[in-house]
């Protein structure tokens, strides 16, 4: 499994980097901008992520602009919304906005709430079939 993880606090970048890289190889964004790129990058050496694990609050570009240009890009590259890249949006904040922003109109796969346990995350990832 080939992951990319976007998160602009150290602490948070490194807890979620322990827990994801005995899984596959692992990427490190610290924000939005550098996500999209790095995104672009692995289609473009045809070595795609399998998921993506997106913090919402970010400067530069925050999480729901970064996904919204990477569901942009894959339209654009002819990719089906069934092989889309799994994305697990993380963050601090629970409340109903960011969710609905998170699921329904950015196109993420799931929603988790910090802080991530390796339970959680592993939990998650095993229910979109990726480990």
């Amino acid at each position: 499994m080939k992951t990319l993880i976007v998160e602009d606090d150290f602490v948070s970048r490194k807890i979620m980097k322990e827990l994801i890289t005995p899984l596959g190889e692992c990427d490190i964004a610290i924000d939005g901008e550098e996500a999209v790129k790095a995104f672009r990058l692995a289609h473009e050496e045809k070595r795609p992520y399998d998921l993506v694990c997106m913090d919402i609050m970010m400067p530069n570009l925050d999480g729901h602009g970064a996904l919204e240009r990477m569901r942009e890009l894959e339209r654009e590259m002819g990719i089906a919304c069934a092989n889309e890249v799994r994305v697990i949006m993380t963050t601090a904040l629970d409340d109903p906005k960011n969710v609905v922003d998170a699921l329904y109109r950015g196109g993420a796969t799931s929603y988790l709430v910090k802080p991530i346990t390796r339970q959680k995350l592993l939990k998650e990832i095993r229910s979109h079939g990726l480990v």
